[in-house]
Order: C-alpha cells, then structure tokens, then sequence
C-alpha cells in the first residue's frame, strides 16, 4: 500500500532533520564552550577566546565571522572558544572583561588581548602569521590563574549570587525591597561577627596568651649592693680620716700642754725665792 500525503510530509521532514543534524552539529562544535568547570584547558595549546554576551549587538554580528574562522581551526592548528559572560561571571572576573566582545589569545598559558579588526580573514592571519608574538603578553600578577584574579573570580560569582537571592525574594516569595536589604544587612551583620570569632580563635591557637604569674619579690643583686655599699665606705673612710685628723690634733695639744708643764714648773720654781725675799 503507498503511503498517504498526510503521513509523507512528516516523513520529509525527519529525512531533512536528519540530514541536516550532523552539519549543524559538526559546525556548532567547531567552537568550544568554555565554563568555569573546563576553563584550564585554555593553559595547554594554542587558543582564541570570545568573550560575548547574548543581548549585545556588536557580539551578534561577530557571530559569523567568528564560527567561519573556527572551521579553519584545524588547519592553522588552534582552538576556537567562546565565553558567555551571563551565564560565567566568574571568567568575566577572572579575566577582567569590561567590553564586549573581547577576544584574547592564549599560547602555552601565556594571554595577550586581540585588538585588531574583527573579520575571519584577519582572525587568520592573525595565526598564520604569528602576529600574537607582537602583542606583550598578560603579566603573571593579573593572568587568570593568579591569586589576584581568582579572588576577584569568587567576588564577581559572589555578586551573581546575592542578585539571584534578591531575585528570589521578590519574585518568589513577594518581600518587599526593603525586607531584602534588611535580609542582607542581618545576614552580612552576623557573618562579620562569625568571621571575628573564627580569627581571634585561629590567632589564639598559634599564639596563645602567656598567663600571668606572681612575680617574686625583687631582691637587689651583688651588684646593687656593690654598688649601695660604694658611698656608705666613702662615708665611713672620711669618718675615720676625720677622727684620725681629731686625735692627732689632741694628740699634738698634749704634747703641748706637757711640754709648757716642766717651763711653767721651772718657772714657778725661779720665781717662789723671790716671792718670799719680798714677803720679807
């Protein structure tokens, strides 16, 4: 029994399909998504990398050019790339895109940012030519597998996410704006207190405090006695030199006072004769 016309014309249809499926296919795989998950891959080989956005026009008229040059791929020995930077914040971060499209090139983990005319043609002499050796490269400190560029990656993924739960809950649960601000005031309030805890319990298990013991009562060294002792021996010494000059001063006033005795004596002697002839 022949086929009927309404049952043939879904049967083209599928034959079309399915005809058509492995072009399409073939040609959407000539350019790799790149994710967060997968982005590594860009540190092996040589690469092209657009970063773009759906809803920006200047990235949909790119969209040709750039699937017609990732066909050559194969040939100039480079892989073709793109970056959705709505559904990947954190390589927009990660990566610093503050334009769109931005295409970069990466060759053995090494990044220079493309910046000349954005057509197939120029994307392949671009390669073939090696015109990326002009270009300096991306320094260490701010390539995408920095400290400095991973943490500014989590910052941008963090962003996205505080906007989903804000989304969330307005939309989904009808709070007000104000509930949500006032949702992450609390939230951002007791985390800080959480973080000041988590430190200073961290600073104390490695430098825990030294408790404090009675000190002992300070008794003055050898030193110190010395040295106390210095003056009251000055003291003593002048006292004894000043005793000494005392008893020789006695000492010479007797011999004084004995030497004038005997004069006085013969004295008193030479005159008592006279006395007694006056008396007479």
């Amino acid at each position: 029994m022949a086929p009927s016309g309404s049952s043939a014309v879904p049967l083209a249809v599928l034959v079309l399909l399915l005809w058509g499926a492995p072009w399409t296919h073939g040609r959407r795989s000539n350019v790799r998504v790149i994710t967060d998950e997968n982005w590594r891959e860009l540190l092996e080989g040589d690469w092209m990398i657009e970063f773009y956005a759906p809803w920006c026009p200047a990235c949909q008229n790119l969209q040709p050019e750039w699937e017609s040059f990732a066909e050559w791929g194969e040939d100039l020995e480079v892989n073709v790339a793109k970056v959705d930077v709505t559904e990947q914040p954190g390589l927009s971060g990660r990566f610093i895109i503050t334009a769109l499209p931005t295409i970069y090139h990466c060759k053995d983990g090494e990044f220079r940012r493309y910046q000349g005319p954005r057509t197939k043609k120029d994307f392949i002499n671009f390669i073939s030519d090696k015109e990326w050796k002009s270009i300096e490269p991306v320094s260490s400190w701010f390539g995408p597998g920095s400290v400095l560029m991973s943490s500014m990656s989590a910052l941008f993924q963090l962003s996205m996410w505080i906007r989903a739960c804000h989304n969330y809950f307005i939309e989904d649960l009808g709070l007000p704006v104000w509930g949500s601000y006032t949702v992450f005031a609390l939230a951002t309030l007791f985390s800080g207190l959480l973080l000041g805890l988590c430190m200073i319990f961290v600073a104390d298990c490695l430098c825990p405090s030294k408790r404090r013991r009675p000190q002992p009562y300070p008794y003055p060294s050898k030193k110190l006695l010395s040295e106390s002792a210095q003056p009251l021996k000055k003291v003593e010494e002048e006292q004894e030199a000043d005793e000494e000059d005392v008893s020789e001063e006695e000492a010479e006033r007797k011999e004084g006072t004995n030497k004038d005795f005997p004069q006085n004596a013969i004295r008193q002697r030479s005159l008592g004769p006279s006395l007694a002839t006056d008396k007479s």
